[in-house]
């Protein structure tokens, strides 16, 4: 129940630097695994050596040894990370809900820091930073060959310091610095309120540990105002993931008890497990926080018509409720195909301050589906807006990412007519970038003029539906047999 989810960027990605401290060289075998490649490590303590004794000048030796083993994890997919001490502080800060910083869900992309999503209500998303942004200046320092932890490390701080960012917007074709003050982000991860009689909109913006208290208090603040709730929209845009036991009680908020959740699978025995809609698969300490709801209004959940609201930004703990409860045909999943963050991570202590999140098994679906690098494909295709959903090809998901967990996909190979998308999107960006900035910026989650959450409560009402004319599938990109 340790094991968590996180999406790329959360903190950072190590250096491939370096090599080895001295190690025994006797082969060993490790609880039945293959033995340890005695010619290899012998070479890594070689160069170890060498650059000790021959660089031209003295050398931290255990900065040589934890790039060493950043790079080791770094090689092996997106999402797996060794963390120093600083970073494993600030990875606990952040799934408990709260750090020191700007506020931004981040990855990296040709060299430069991006926006996966600013958190909400954060220092970055009042200065106006948005998802897709390239960060390619902080303070005084190029982005282009930091690390994402190095990244991270120049944007976090102490409170009420200031950084400044360098902005490279693609879709505005310009550029632009923006100063933002660091604070003590204390992410509100669940928001809710009556968008209108009889129906209301929770917004869940990540999965931490405050997320399903939480997520039990704004329901039964709804519940009060309407005991005979008509319909609920659960909003699920743009929120990365995060604790796996948190997206197991928030489906079983909705779901039979006793239910498959989601299933995962990797070398492990412990990695071999199913988590179902009961309290043993998600309470801490014992306690289940969706007890704390009356009976009736737990009752009402069960049945409650539910539109789930998904797009290229909701990943990992997202993609496991929305596929859940799509399996089960609780709710219709409407939007756009999610992001496509299919894999476990576990993190493991490697001392009293620094650890290890390596990536342990694949999840599955009910139904036994893997969305590793496809992602949760709607019932129901709706746009951004009522134009369309034009730059949504532009979009990273993972199976854009370097080094991501293929089942036989490849990334270098690129569909052509989704190539030629990508082409035409980009010719539009220059003849839309003399409109105002205030023309193309999208409406607030949850207001009035939110697009997907009106057809949502449309759906609800048995209302028609403005179906996306332009969002297809986007398949998986086998690899070439032989290549």
């Amino acid at each position: 129940m340790g094991q968590k989810l996180k999406i790329a960027g959360w903190i950072s990605i190590g250096v491939l630097t370096g090599a080895l401290t001295t190690v025994s060289l006797q082969t060993m075998a490790r609880g039945g695994l293959d033995p340890l490649p005695l010619e290899e490590l012998q070479q890594l303590a070689a160069v170890f050596g060498m650059i000790k004794s021959d660089y031209v000048e003295p050398v931290d030796e255990k900065k040589l040894i934890t790039d060493a083993i950043a790079g080791m994890v770094s090689s092996l997919d997106p999402h797996s990370q060794y963390f120093d001490k600083k970073a494993f502080k600030e990875f606990r800060e952040g799934t408990a809900g709260r750090f020191v910083g700007v506020g931004i869900e981040i990855t990296q992309e040709d060299g430069l820091v991006k926006v996966v999503a600013p958190i909400e209500g954060s220092p970055a998303d009042r200065a106006g930073l948005k998802s897709g942004d390239l960060i390619t200046r902080i303070d005084t320092t190029p982005v282009k060959g930091l690390t994402l932890n190095e990244a991270v490390k120049k944007m976090r701080g102490e409170p009420n310091t200031k950084v400044n960012l360098t902005i490279l917007r693609k879709d505005e074709n310009r550029s632009f610095p923006v100063t933002i003050t660091r604070e003590e982000i204390k992410t509100q991860s669940v928001k809710a309120k009556m968008v209108e009689p009889g129906y209301a909109w929770v917004r869940l913006s990540q999965f931490q540990e405050r997320t399903v208290d939480d997520f039990v208090r704004k329901v039964d603040e709804i519940y009060k105002q309407d005991p005979k709730l008509k319909g609920l929209v659960l909003d699920l845009r743009n929120d990365p993931g995060g604790l796996l036991d948190a997206a197991v009680a928030i489906s079983a908020a909705f779901l039979p008890e006793n239910v498959l959740v989601v299933s995962t699978n990797g070398q492990l025995a412990e990695s071999k497990f199913e988590f179902k809609a009961s309290p043993e698969f998600y309470a801490r300490r014992g306690s289940d926080p969706l007890k704390r709801l009356p009976d009736a209004t737990r009752a009402a959940l069960q049945k409650v018509p539910l539109v789930v609201l998904v797009n290229e930004g909701s990943a990992s703990a997202s993609e496991i409720v929305a596929g859940a409860l799509q399996d089960h045909k609780r709710a219709t999943i409407m939007g756009s195909q999610t992001f496509g963050k299919g894999s476990v991570q576990t993190v493991r202590p490697l001392g009293p301050d620094t650890g290890l999140k390596i990536t342990t098994a694949r999840y599955y679906t009910p139904s036994g589906k893997t969305i590793q690098a496809k992602g949760i494909v709607p019932d129901v295709m709706v746009d951004e807006t009522a134009e369309g959903n034009r730059f949504a090809v532009l979009r990273t998901r993972e199976a854009d990412l370097e080094k991501h967990l293929g089942d036989g996909i490849n990334p270098e190979k690129v569909d052509a007519a989704r190539e030629k998308a990508r082409e035409e999107a980009l010719k539009k960006l220059d003849s839309e970038s003399k409109e105002s900035i205030a023309s193309r910026k999208l409406p607030e989650l949850g207001s009035d003029k939110d697009f997907p959450l009106i057809q949502a409560l449309n759906r609800l009402k048995g209302q028609p539906v403005l179906v996306s004319k332009t969002q297809v599938e986007r398949k998986d990109e086998k690899k070439d047999s032989g290549s």
